[in-house]
């Protein structure tokens, strides 16, 4: 607004988010020059609070930025030891030999990782470079200037009521300026979508896609714990129409991480993503290494998968796209964090050649060459046809054919295919409710499958109820009036923390209720609505789920 008067603090880079490639970013740059001023604001109540990743690391983007990171205490100790892939049906499983699996795939030199402890550890080497880290901040607004360009953001308001009016205890925030401003807000973040609206930087890109990935950390027997392996499955209970697999990764302290990815580009609106990852959890395979242990955490996070031909313009005036904000997840291979990290590590070198020269609020046009020609584009053209594949012809069909053109790739440095388009958005993919069929899930038992706001309570999310929702309708009639009539409603379903209920009273019309307190900033709502209706913003800094390793 206008009228507010806000005090401003000027830097050099202002970087959004404090995840793997905000935090290279700050590292490199303090590793160029000293003197140059960096500050790195966090929404969540501390770094690592809002991590969430499988994770198995590929180590070449740490190993780019801090070299000698093996005898600097980074919590990258567990490599990966076995490596397998299954097919599972019902009741049993076919092993796929890892001879078929293309190269790349391969996880034997990476490590199994919690990434948030990862990102805490990267913390302390940037602050001690001399990079200053506000958590609790959450970035509200950009600030333009006076040629457009981003030159800063909005951090740190809060006391706003729920009507969006200045309560008595409101703080502005302050305005932090830079030469240039880097988001690296993960997947969707709210300022990314405004900037890449703004300026139109996905005019030559495919339509992003995305997928909901929800995990549990478990602790297992000790007989059952294999430290070091590895196991992706495909299959049940999501078929063969539906895309998306499982991750089960043994760390150390007998600690398994548990999760389920579904493509958002299913079909049947009736499909409840978080009750599939309930159900995989009773198949045979998982029953047995899960009985007699427990779940200590959960949490969920959308995640990109629309690779290479889904990149935006990464450079805007004033500012760069990192990591997750441009999408530079290697679906095959589920691992983006090593391209996060080199995005980081490429934008401040682009920064600091540009600050160098005397240069300010420009865009950055070597650091979006750099992303798709260097060792990330490298990293995401092979494997660019996956996803199209398997939205087109199934999963079975597309894993064939996917594992060909990787294959043929490797071997030959061409696609027969070229670059195959992914047609549809996720929100448009979904299909009309009474054109398929209502799926019944069974009742969690609550040892190993459990009710989703059980399971939420493990995401130690919070949110200060006296604040305006984060999640914006543009037409509060569409959820009843069209998505309710047309598809049964799927914000019921596609949520994985239950903030979205349709409410049913006798004698009374159907209400449309949103629980924001339980919002773990997955930002599937805004990526799968199929009215594409809700917006999803920062809510005060702090809020959210605070998870511990994942």
């Amino acid at each position: 607004m206008a009228d507010i008067e806000r005090e401003a603090m000027e830097y050099d880079v202002v970087i959004v988010g404090a995840g793997p490639a905000g935090l290279s970013a700050a590292i490199r740059l303090k590793q160029l020059d000293g003197d140059v001023s960096v500050v790195v604001l966090e929404k969540g109540s501390e770094v690592g609070a809002h991590i969430l990743s499988g994770a198995v690391l590929d180590t070449c983007g740490l190993d780019a930025l801090l070299p000698d990171w093996r005898d600097m205490g980074a919590p990258v100790t567990v490599p990966v030891r076995k490596d397998d892939f299954y097919m599972l049906g019902a009741a049993g499983a076919l092993r796929i030999p890892n001879f078929l699996m293309p190269p790349l795939m391969s996880n034997h030199g990476k490590y199994i990782v919690s990434m948030g402890n990862v990102c805490r550890w990267m913390a302390e080497q940037a602050e001690g470079l001399g990079v200053e880290i506000f958590p609790g901040m959450a970035c509200s607004e950009l600030v333009f200037g006076e040629g457009g360009e981003v030159k800063g953001v909005v951090a740190g308001e809060f006391g706003k009521e729920p009507d969006g009016s200045h309560g008595a205890n409101y703080e502005p925030g302050m305005e932090l300026l830079g030469k240039y401003v880097f988001l690296s807000e993960g997947v969707r973040g709210s300022l990314s979508k405004e900037v890449i609206a703004k300026y139109d930087l996905d005019r030559d890109a495919d339509v992003p896609k995305f997928g909901i990935g929800m995990k549990e950390i478990w602790e297992v027997d000790p007989d059952k714990h294999r430290e070091g392996t590895v196991t992706h499955t495909m299959g049940w209970p999501l078929g063969w129409n539906n895309g998306g697999g499982s991750f089960i990764y043994h760390l150390d302290n007998n600690q398994v991480y548990v999760g389920l990815i579904v493509d958002l580009s299913y079909k049947n609106p009736h499909l409840y993503p978080y009750m599939e990852f309930q159900r995989l959890k009773h198949h045979p395979m998982l029953a047995d290494l899960l009985k007699g242990g427990k779940r200590v955490a959960y949490g969920a996070r959308a995640v990109t998968k629309g690779g290479f031909q889904s990149i935006p313009q990464s450079a805007f005036p004033g500012g760069a796209l990192l990591g997750c904000s441009a999408g530079l997840v290697n679906l095959p291979r589920i691992k983006g964090n090593h391209n996060a990290m080199l995005s980081g590590k490429a934008a401040a070198e682009a920064a600091f050649e540009a600050i160098q020269a005397g240069r300010s609020g420009d865009t950055l046009d070597g650091y979006d060459k750099e992303l798709r020609e260097g060792p990330i584009g490298k990293d995401l053209k092979p494997v660019r046809n996956v996803a199209p594949m398997n939205g087109r012809w199934g999963m079975l069909a597309g894993l064939a054919m996917g594992g060909f053109d990787m294959w043929f790739q490797t071997i030959f440095r061409f696609s027969l295919f070229g670059t195959m388009k992914h047609g549809k958005s996720d929100a448009e993919a979904t299909g009309k409710a009474a054109d398929y069929p209502v799926i019944d899930y069974p009742k969690p038992d609550g040892t190993l499958s459990f009710d989703r706001l059980t399971n939420v309570s493990f995401a130690a999310t919070n949110h200060e109820e006296n604040q305006p929702c984060h999640l914006h309708l543009t037409d509060a009639g569409i959820p009843i009036g069209t998505n309710l009539e047309q598809f049964d409603e799927p914000a019921q379903r596609y949520c994985p923390a239950g903030v979205y209920e349709v409410v049913r009273e006798e004698g009374k019309d159907a209400r449309f209720v949103i629980n924001f307190q339980n919002c773990v900033h997955c930002k599937t709502c805004d990526i799968k609505d199929p009215s594409q209706n809700i917006t999803w913003v920062t809510p005060q800094g702090g809020d959210g789920p605070n998870y511990p390793n994942m």
